[in-house]
């Protein structure tokens, strides 16, 4: 894209501020440009928001109905998936599986609630608990 051909259109989501977009310069040169986004990208990030409260509300009542670990409520209300909470607690992905039903929840160690408590930025009194 060139230069001059960055979008201004202002995008919410981004909360007033800026992002840094490459562009090409007048010169051919490859440059950092700042961008308030456009239209398009807001609507694909509201969709994106709202698919992943859905799946919040959907885990929290799993959660409620017993069918769901909490730990599955946070990764979804964190806008995690399995990859992404395996990856920053350190668990493997089918540990984080396992973890997400309510009997093998309730056998962690409180290390091991501290590690997703950390990855999930919650306190582990937090993460045993779902909001009602």
């Amino acid at each position: 894209m060139d230069l001059d051909a960055v979008p201004q259109e202002g995008n919410t989501t981004l909360g007033g501020h800026r992002k840094a977009v490459y562009a090409r310069d007048d010169q051919g040169r490859i440059v950092i440009a700042p961008s308030r986004g456009w239209e398009a990208e807001e609507i694909v990030t509201s969709h994106a928001v709202d698919a992943l409260q859905a799946q919040a509300d959907a885990a929290r009542s799993r959660v409620l109905a017993g069918s769901a670990s909490p730990l599955e409520y946070w990764m979804y209300a964190c806008r995690m998936d399995v990859a992404l909470l395996s990856q920053t607690s350190g668990f493997w992905q089918w540990r984080v599986r396992r973890h997400l039903q309510p009997a093998h929840f309730a056998r962690l160690s409180p290390a091991q609630l501290g590690r997703y408590a950390d990855a999930l930025g919650k306190t582990v009194d937090q993460l045993r608990q779902v909001p009602q």
